[in-house]
């Protein structure tokens, strides 16, 4: 595959190499810590407590981008870190809420947590957000702990961690029709005769050696795209040659381009071979809608037989993508063949969003708390322990040389 192909994927990166899976670790930012401030003003010399809370940690957003092509992006940085809040300040002043990172995926990607292996989303439809990330919440001032009894508070709470984890990213093509067959049977060339796409075509299998999308453009301004994947062989569903890994990017096409070298005389055979491996990848392949393209028609002035007959075959259509004899009519056909879908119209709620938020955990919920004094921290609950307790209060900002409070013992921190 050559850089060509980037005239139908608008933003993918220089890089030749097609990405469909990518690993990342994410991680939100912390909350601010909380104020720890008494009032003090001329005429005012035992003024109360007045530290503001802390902001909230930024969020790792991720975001369906009906532009982008492949997950490319995702190769040169895997490594994601949202900002901090704001520390909280005296006059009650809050700090400023962490800024979010979003991320840009392409649509028709799957988002697995690594941790547990469990699917979080699958961002179908451009302009989903799916916060996969919390902030932190911003700890609390000191103005918040005053009592009549407890006038002075001299601890602030600090900001909670954000919440880390790694991701899977798998992205799956939407086409409206992928074609299929098996090697050097001219997908590649169809997909360069009917759309906008430029794959490299050579005459030996395995030309293509990662997915493709192309743009068809049809009668008043609408548009399909066709999804070119590398040749199948027999075995592919069970992980021979190239074809177990692209098989899923057919799923999610309405309709299947069943491309066929004509010219070998064995079109039935053809076709046997690569419907198997349909039928036995799965994933409703066996029983998807099929066009049968009988390609390279110029090569014999003979029509070739094709006599399968299939309830699932929508038509066949003779070609020549050497010579462009059927293209157009075949364009016609593939408009007729995958109608435009109505999009769902949903009772418009004025509180909702504009746009679909996933939040796929609920908030961890802790026994304890850190507080933070004017010597060092304080745990306050049921604290945790060993390694537990370190990683808290190394989120919480702990120092060496700090003075860290658990009930009534007093240590110091190393």
């Amino acid at each position: 595959m050559t850089d060509d192909a980037t005239s139908s994927e608008p933003r993918r990166s220089r890089g030749s190499m097609f990405h469909d899976r990518a690993r990342i670790r994410v991680k939100a930012g912390r909350g601010g810590d909380g104020g720890l401030s008494f009032r003090r003003e001329k005429f005012v010399p035992k003024g109360g407590p007045d530290g503001g809370d802390g902001g909230r940690g930024g969020d790792i957003v991720l975001v369906a981008d009906p532009d982008l092509r492949d997950l490319s992006s995702f190769h040169a940085k895997t490594v994601f870190d949202a900002k901090r809040g704001g520390n909280g300040r005296g006059t009650r002043k809050h700090g400023a809420d962490g800024g979010d990172v979003v991320l840009a995926v392409p649509v028709g990607t799957l988002v697995t947590n690594l941790a547990d292996d469990s699917l979080v989303a699958d961002l179908r439809t451009g302009g989903t957000r799916l916060v996969v990330a919390r902030g932190g919440s911003g700890g609390r001032g000191n103005s918040h702990f005053a009592t009549p009894t407890r006038q002075t508070p001299r601890f602030a709470e600090t900001g909670r961690p954000g919440e880390a984890l790694e991701l899977e990213l798998h992205l799956k093509l939407m086409a409206d029709a992928a074609c299929a067959g098996l090697p050097n049977a001219g997908k590649s060339s169809l997909l360069a005769r009917i759309s906008n796409a430029k794959p490299k075509v050579a005459d030996y299998p395995f030309t293509t050696l990662a997915p493709m999308l192309g743009t068809v453009d049809g009668p008043g301004g609408r548009q399909l795209t066709v999804a070119d994947v590398p040749g199948l062989i027999e075995g592919a569903s069970e992980g021979i040659g190239l074809g177990h890994e692209f098989l899923a990017h057919l799923e999610r096409a309405r309709l299947l381009l069943h491309v066929i070298d004509a010219s070998e005389g064995d079109a039935d055979e053809r076709f046997a071979v690569i419907d198997r491996e349909l039928a036995a990848y799965g994933a409703g392949l066996g029983d998807r809608p099929q066009l049968v393209v009988l390609n390279k028609s110029d090569l014999d002035p003979k029509p070739a037989p094709f006599g399968v007959e299939d309830e699932r075959i929508v038509g066949v259509h003779r070609i020549s993508c050497a010579t462009g004899a059927g293209i157009e009519e075949l364009k016609q056909l593939l408009f007729a063949l995958c109608p435009q879908q109505e999009p769902e119209i949903a009772a418009v709620d004025p509180e909702l969003p504009e746009f679909l938020e996933y939040r796929p955990r609920p908030p961890e919920r802790r026994q304890f708390k850190v507080l933070r004094t004017g010597q060092g921290f304080r745990v306050v609950g049921i604290a945790p322990e060993g390694e537990d307790l370190d990683a808290a209060l190394r989120d919480a900002g702990v120092k060496r040389g700090a003075e860290v409070e658990i009930g009534d013992e007093v240590m110091i921190w190393e």
